[in-house]
């Protein structure tokens, strides 16, 4: 198995873990507020969404979803702010129904991206010092980005709908 195969697999995997725990979010459990510094698994969503289509593919020079086809469908009741998103998370409503959508559409373009990469693309240098992140090969942006990042945010809706008696993640 080459670089590609795997980082695809990898990829394709996580995406399955995060549709599988959302796939019976409600409305109710997305906007629950579960005190403290937690933010609710809306938010979260949306976040978890919007970074990979906003940030994988702005770095990588391909339009995001959000600021082409799906305009206005994402999901969010406002547009997801570049940097620092806890101040949004508090305020923004998630339309589940509409935010998987969007979601199912981010990681076609995703899967499809790392699939038509050769593994020599993997080792193209990123210059990701605008947000602060210094450089970094494509392969390990791509894995923070569209397995590391998904991981944990869909680890943490896992636990949110576990506390309101729901089932997390799908297996």
């Amino acid at each position: 198995m080459d670089a590609v195969s795997l980082l695809s697999a990898q990829v394709k995997e996580t995406h399955q873990v995060v549709a599988g725990t959302v796939a019976d979010l409600t409305a109710d459990q997305a906007q629950w507020k579960p005190g403290g510094k937690a933010l609710s698994a809306g938010p979260l969503l949306a976040h978890l969404i919007a970074a990979e289509d906003l940030f994988l593919n702005m770095m990588t020079g391909r339009q995001p979803l959000a600021m082409g086809p799906m305009v206005g469908k994402t999901g969010a009741s406002e547009p997801h702010p570049m940097g620092s998103y806890e101040e949004w998370a508090g305020r923004v409503t998630v339309d589940v129904p509409q935010a998987r959508e969007y979601m199912a559409a981010v990681f076609k373009c995703t899967e499809d991206y790392v699939a038509s990469l050769k593994p020599e693309d993997l080792d193209k240098e990123i210059d990701l010092s605008s947000a602060g992140m210094g450089k970094m090969s494509l392969g390990a942006f791509i894995t923070m980005t569209s397995v590391v990042h998904p991981s944990n945010h869909v680890g943490e809706i896992s636990c949110l709908k576990g506390q309101q008696g729901a089932k997390g993640y799908p297996f």
